[in-house]
């Protein structure tokens, strides 16, 4: 899928960029952080960052 391939060697993805590849608003993957979701983010300085993998593996369906 071409969005999985644009994350190239990210290991962490901001919640704007991580919400634009997967076509949902930030409100959505902050929801998923405090009430769950089908992928966890890390927290780094303070900030919400979701597993590059994580987000190959959702946008591939799997």
């Amino acid at each position: 899928m071409e969005n999985a391939n644009s994350l190239g060697d990210l290991k962490v993805v901001p919640t704007g960029e991580a919400a634009s590849l997967l076509g949902l608003r930030p409100q959505t993957l902050r929801k998923w952080a405090t009430y769950g979701g089908p992928i966890k983010p890390v927290k780094i300085g303070g900030r919400l960052g979701w597993p590059a993998a994580d987000l190959k593996r959702l946008l591939r369906g799997e």
